[in-house]
């Protein structure tokens, strides 16, 4: 004797060896025995054969046809033998009453299942909305395998291009589009990104990194929300000193300048001056929401995304020719010793002179000439706004106040590295650049007379107001590094540390709302500065290519894993791993041939060819030099593209 039973949804059958009250003991065709529970037991018979039985019965079922079977079903709950009977005729055999059990098992939208091998058939608005979503299913499959085959035609569908950094980045892996993606990537065996992009889904690698950007930090748009910048109604008193701001030529938006008085007098009186937008923006306001949600502007090569509309920065930027209103920080020191006497502050309109810009100047704004009690006049010089005393009086300061900070810090500051400047030459400045622009890239020398005279302006300012505000227990906002060298991590928090730069915030101690602030902060910038370096790096390939440059002269500075080599080039902004150092040391200078450069990846990587004989330095063979190395990589997020998209997932069931 034989039965047919059913065990964890599957139905088998096999020869019955013994029965006890509630199981049987039954042998598979496998010669596997088990003990089946006797309410798992769906039918006895003596033929055929089980396996002859299953491959009957599972022919038989495909014949049954589900409408039919669903109007000859009862009404009430019945079991799959009657099915059969009405089905077949009143003397079903038995592979035709199994085959009835599969099919209906397997239709769960025509018959519902009441218990081992008992149904009730579903009503005729279930079954006739189960079947139009069957046919929808259908219809979609056939519209995957149509995208699909577009794909790796080289053609990619509108539906796929407009969710394309979802499918890649934050994919719905239910979503016909992802799973379009992922059968012809199997299919041809490609990779995901480089299906897309030999479909034509990515209109160039720049377009890219900014639309990836927009998807993750910008997903509405970088639009503004109609704003008026309210006006600011406190009357101010004026200020009786003239201000200069030192910026590059690129900022608009210019929130510092300093003045100068009583030079020559023995007792000089210098002036921080901060732009002062709080004075009129209301906490919640509609302008407060916006600066809050993008929490700072978005810098990179030849474009920018600020935090508020220009229309309201230029109502309260400290702008050349006007009486801005300012926060004032007045610093009176010994002009002999430069010893601070004491330290005042103001609300006020401060009279801006001349907006300085330090990329026009700094070639002649030297050291050597500042240090010139009567440098004379030199060919091409531009006529400065400013004494040449005032401006030598700064860079003393500056360099009395750095030397101070490094007492304290126990070591000095190098400025051995260059910073470098990105310039693309483009009409249209008001829309992001195309990737196809010629890039210039210029070197500028860290620690240069007029940025360090701004630098310690503000490391004194903000650390004055700082300590101003933690000993009156008003909550800030402090923005503090341990140092102020390139490469240190900066860190928000609401205690006052060393170089903290505050922001009085109209909060109680300890407020929610001020930590999310922070919190947030933090994401949105290390967000945003990645992405300025990862746009630097960009540039700086496409000067690769653009320049035709396929060797450069490079510093070791780290030993990877696999015996590559971390270099840093010496005269542009670019890190890259390389092969053949072997039996170097950190700080060699080599030449190195450059492979292939990848702008999708932002990789390029080089083989060294030539070991340079120079002397070692030590500061470019300094820890610090290294940990800063470590991090501009890290900024610049090189290597392979980390995409969400698995071809080796299968996509989800919808």
């Amino acid at each position: 004797m034989f039965l047919l039973f059913e065990e964890a949804g599957k139905f088998m059958a096999g020869r019955v060896l013994s029965e006890a009250e509630a199981s049987v003991q039954v042998e598979l065709d496998s010669g596997k025995r088990v003990k089946v529970k006797g309410a798992n037991v769906l039918l006895k018979f003596d033929k055929p054969a089980p396996a002859q039985l299953m491959a009957d019965a599972t022919t038989i079922s495909q014949s049954i046809e589900l409408d039919l079977a669903w109007e000859f079903a009862p009404d009430t709950e019945f079991g799959f033998a009657e099915v059969a009977r009405d089905y077949f005729n009143a003397d079903a055999t038995t592979a035709q009453q199994v085959g009835a059990l599969i099919r209906l098992y397997e239709a769960p939208h025509y018959f519902r299942r009441a218990g081992k091998g008992r149904f009730k058939k579903a009503s005729a608005e279930t079954v006739q909305l189960a079947l139009a979503g069957i046919e929808k299913k259908k219809q979609i499959q056939a519209q995957i395998e149509t995208w699909s085959n577009e794909l790796m035609a080289g053609h990619c569908p509108a539906p796929i291009k407009e969710q394309l950094y979802k499918i890649l980045f934050r994919p719905d892996k239910n979503s016909p589009e992802y799973k379009a993606v992922v059968e012809a990537s199997r299919a041809s065996q490609t990779a995901p990104l480089t299906l897309l992009q030999n479909a034509g889904a990515i209109a160039s690698a720049y377009d890219f990194h900014w639309q990836r950007f927009l998807f993750d930090h910008f997903p509405k748009g970088t639009g503004f929300p109609k704003l008026e910048a309210p006006a600011i109604v406190q009357e101010l008193p004026l200020a009786t000193v003239q201000a200069y701001s030192i910026d590059d030529s690129q900022t608009t938006e210019i929130d510092d300048a300093l003045s100068l008085q009583g030079l020559g007098s023995g007792q000089v009186v210098v002036g921080i001056h901060i732009a002062a937008p709080g004075l009129a923006i209301v906490p919640n306001s509609a302008i407060d929401n916006v600066g809050r949600h993008r929490l700072s502007t978005v810098y990179m090569p030849g474009y920018k995304i600020t935090m508020l509309p220009d229309e309201v920065v230029q109502s309260y930027t400290l702008a050349e020719g006007q009486a801005c209103p300012a926060v004032s920080l007045y610093v009176t020191l010994d002009e002999a010793t430069l010893s601070i006497q004491h330290t005042e502050t103001h609300l006020e309109r401060v009279p801006i002179k001349a907006n300085l810009r330090h990329d026009q100047l700094d070639q002649w704004v030297t050291p050597a000439w500042l240090e010139d009690a009567s440098p004379a006049a030199r060919e091409g010089e531009p006529q400065l706004p400013i004494a040449h005393s005032e401006l030598a009086f700064f860079w003393r300061l500056a360099q009395h106040l750095k030397a101070g900070r490094e007492v304290v810090r126990g070591k000095p500051e190098n400025f051995n590295r260059p910073d470098y400047n990105f310039r693309l030459v483009r009409d249209d400045k008001d829309t992001p650049p195309t990737g196809q622009e010629l890039v210039q890239i210029s070197v500028r020398q860290r620690g240069a007379p007029l940025d360090l005279i701004v630098a310690e302006a503000m490391i004194l300012a903000n650390s004055t107001w700082g300590q101003w505000l933690a000993s009156l227990g008003v909550p800030a906002i402090y923005r503090s590094q341990a140092s102020m060298a390139p490469g240190v991590k900066v860190r928000m928090g609401t205690k006052a540390l060393p170089h903290a730069a505050a922001l009085a915030a109209p909060f109680k101690p300890k407020d929610a709302q001020l930590f999310a602030i922070i919190s947030a902060f933090d994401a949105a910038y290390t967000a945003y500065n990645g992405y300025q370096s990862g746009m630097e790096r960009f540039w700086t390939l496409q000067y690769l290519k653009q320049e035709n440059i396929t060797e450069v002269v490079a510093s070791l500075v780290k030993e990877m894993a696999g015996g590559s080599w971390l270099v840093r080039a010496d005269h542009l902004p670019l890190m890259l791993t390389v092969m053949g150092a072997s039996g170097l040391m950190r700080g060699d200078k080599v030449r190195v041939q450059l492979g292939a450069i990848d702008v999708m990846a932002l990789d390029v990587s080089g083989t060294v060819i030539e070991k340079i004989i120079t002397e070692h330095s030590e500061a470019e063979d300094s820890e610090a030099n290294l940990d800063e190395a470590m991090e501009d990589l890290d900024a610049a997020a090189t290597g392979p593209i980390a995409i969400a998209l698995n071809v080796n997932e299968a996509p989800a069931e919808e």
